[in-house]
């Protein structure tokens, strides 16, 4: 193994040109939402994100009834790559602060629509096994066509 000391190589990096000392802003993720305004693919992300909620029809405004409490919002923001580690995507999402919530008060169950990893062997297999042909198809936002029993109040 070749190191650093053993090639007598300064432990510093040498003030060149040919070293970037920041990335472009469209490939880092955001820290926080008026990072993200400033970068044109993260907020074309944002818009996105909104279009589809809106498609949707995710929420209705309302004013807030006495004795609700509403819960806060943030974005979040992820680089999607491929398996070489090239941006194919840049993924923005509006989540409500759940955290906030107490189980048993402000709500009594918690479902997530996923798949397990030995049912989709399970599935891979019968498919190989009975000759089957697959497609694969990816659902972006597949969460918003669930439903919610309970009334969620958000800022």
């Amino acid at each position: 193994m070749q190191t650093r000391s053993k090639s007598k190589l300064s432990s510093s990096l040498p003030s060149s040109s040919c070293f970037l000392t920041s990335s472009p802003a469209s490939s880092t993720e955001p820290l926080s939402y008026k990072s993200a305004l400033t970068s044109p693919v993260w907020f074309q992300a944002m818009l996105d994100e909104y279009s589809a909620l809106q498609m949707q029809h995710t929420w209705s405004l309302v004013p807030l009834p006495p004795n609700k409490q509403a819960i806060g919002c943030k974005w979040g923001f992820k680089l999607k790559k491929n398996s070489d580690g090239i941006v194919a995507r840049h993924k923005a999402r509006l989540v409500a602060k759940g955290f906030l919530q107490e189980h048993g008060i402000d709500f009594q169950d918690t479902f997530n629509h996923v798949a397990k990893q030995p049912t989709i062997c399970i599935l891979l297999c019968l498919a190989l096994h009975s000759n089957w042909s697959l497609k694969q198809l990816d659902i972006s936002n597949a969460f918003l066509h669930g439903r919610l029993e309970d009334e969620v109040y958000m800022d």
